[in-house]
């Protein structure tokens, strides 16, 4: 099967553009503006951030690779190989997913969601998988050993407020959760930086199926099949590989998937799954608290099929799971508080507010790629609008009242793997033949980010 026949409506009055439409074969000139609005964006945060940088000194941003965080490094070397050949495949194989059969297809895009980050941050070494998530005074491993330190998790957490200044960068800014976690997975007899490398990794990738999973419930199979290689292939990869926020997109995928599936279905099957989704967005709200703005990401969807008892069922079961944390003695409002006043302290202070509205949107125009920034300005299925507009709008929001000045491209993973769909409405504008070229564009981007620069994660 084609693209052309995947994207084609599925009855009258379906939305959207179909094969036969000319502007399908003649809108080019239209995405070339789209792609120069997408490079604009990053230019003049760029410029900006060099701007307050030469007024204020290095310490008012401390962006380094603005609108990134990053140095520059430009790095090619006989290990950007993997990267370049897994881009190469990626582009080759991509039309070739829509003739998979679904289950295939799900595995396929797995596969590619492992390979494609590991391949790139393999070009700058093996231990690019692993040393940014063991830098001291900075992130969560260092820190493991304060859950003993302190007695044991309830102990850790009934003092986890008070102790707070005395914990590492990240840990100081998160709630406990993954902490525990890798605490957990150490009295397991699997501790160190390759576990969790090879935890956030597949967390990361198993975000990509899941979504294409609750695209396929929400509009129909053939976007799903369309997205699929935007899903799997996209320069938010990068940072799939090396940063904890690539699990959390993994496990709030899921969660909202079964909160999305929930929705469409009625009876036990319904309440189990609506009941599991709120109970992995509870715990999603134990590892990030900017998590609880994933809530946002199924409520188009809840409300346009107007089903409250999912919703209902849903915070309930996350609310036990608040609840059992409470229990044990952890005081999530106090703790959040007391991040509150971290920030404040923070780099967080010195990033003006203005400039971090443009940086913040051009951090994940980079980390979404041009083709998905293109296909939201040409998505008109109201179907698809509904599987990316509630992660447009949480990320809309958490940038207004200012929930992160910088540092984006990785907060924002949960909610970037869902715009990414949006990728299928750039071929489905512009047509099949189109599919290499849009994908090209995203692996390019990727390609020449890690060349580049050396990332903060």
């Amino acid at each position: 099967m084609s693209l052309v026949t995947d994207l084609a409506p599925e009855a009258p009055g379906s939305e959207g553009v179909t094969s036969a439409d000319p502007r399908r074969r003649f809108g080019w000139g239209r995405a070339l503006c789209g792609g120069a609005a997408w490079l604009l964006l990053v230019l003049v945060a760029r410029v900006w951030a060099l701007a307050i940088v030469h007024d204020r000194g290095v310490e008012a941003l401390r962006l380094g690779a603005a609108p990134l965080v990053g140095r520059g490094d430009f790095l090619v070397g006989p290990a950007t190989m993997f990267g370049l050949l897994a881009a190469i495949g990626a582009v080759v194989l991509a039309p070739h997913l829509a003739r998979l059969r679904w289950r295939y297809l799900l595995v396929a895009v797995l596969v590619a969601a492992v390979v494609w980050p590991v391949a790139l941050n393999l070009s700058r070494g093996p231990e690019a998988l692993t040393a940014p998530l063991t830098r001291v005074d900075d992130e969560y491993l260092p820190d493991v050993h304060e859950v003993d330190a302190a007695g044991g998790p309830r102990a850790f957490l009934q003092g986890y407020v008070e102790h707070i200044d005395d914990y590492n960068v990240h840990v100081r800014s998160h709630p406990p959760g993954f902490l525990l976690l890798l605490w957990s997975l150490d009295a397991l007899g699997f501790g160190g930086a390759g576990w969790a490398a090879a935890l956030c990794i597949l967390g990361g990738a198993i975000a990509a199926p899941v979504v294409l999973v609750a695209t396929r419930e929400v509009a129909g199979e053939r976007w799903a099949r369309a997205a699929a290689p935007f899903v799997a292939v996209s320069p938010a990869a990068l940072w799939v590989a090396t940063t904890a926020d690539a699990l959390y997109a993994g496990l709030g995928a899921v969660g909202v998937t079964a909160l999305i599936l929930a929705s469409g279905r009625r009876g036990r099957a319904a309440d189990v799954l609506a009941l599991a989704g709120g109970a992995l967005l509870g715990v999603c709200c134990l590892f990030s608290y900017g998590l609880a703005l994933l809530w946002l990401v199924p409520l188009p969807v809840l409300l346009h099929r107007r089903r409250l008892r999912p919703l209902l069922l849903a915070g309930a079961a996350a609310g036990v799971v608040l609840l059992g944390f409470a229990l044990l003695g952890f005081d999530y409002l106090g703790a959040f508080q007391a991040t509150r006043r971290e920030v404040a302290e923070s780099v967080q202070r010195t990033r003006p507010y203005r400039f971090s509205l443009v940086s913040n949107a051009a951090a994940l125009a980079l980390a979404a790629g041009p083709a998905v920034v293109v296909g939201l300005v040409a998505l008109r299925d109201h179907r698809l609008w509904r599987v990316v507009g509630g992660a447009a709008g949480a990320v809309a929001l958490a940038a207004l009242i200012g929930l992160s000045k910088g540092e984006v491209e990785r907060i924002w993973l949960p909610f970037t793997v869902w715009l990414l769909v949006a990728g299928a409405a750039a071929v489905q504008r512009w047509g099949p033949g189109s599919l290499r070229w849009w994908l090209g564009a995203q692996v390019t981007v990727a390609l020449v980010v890690q060349a580049v620069f050396r990332t903060g994660w």
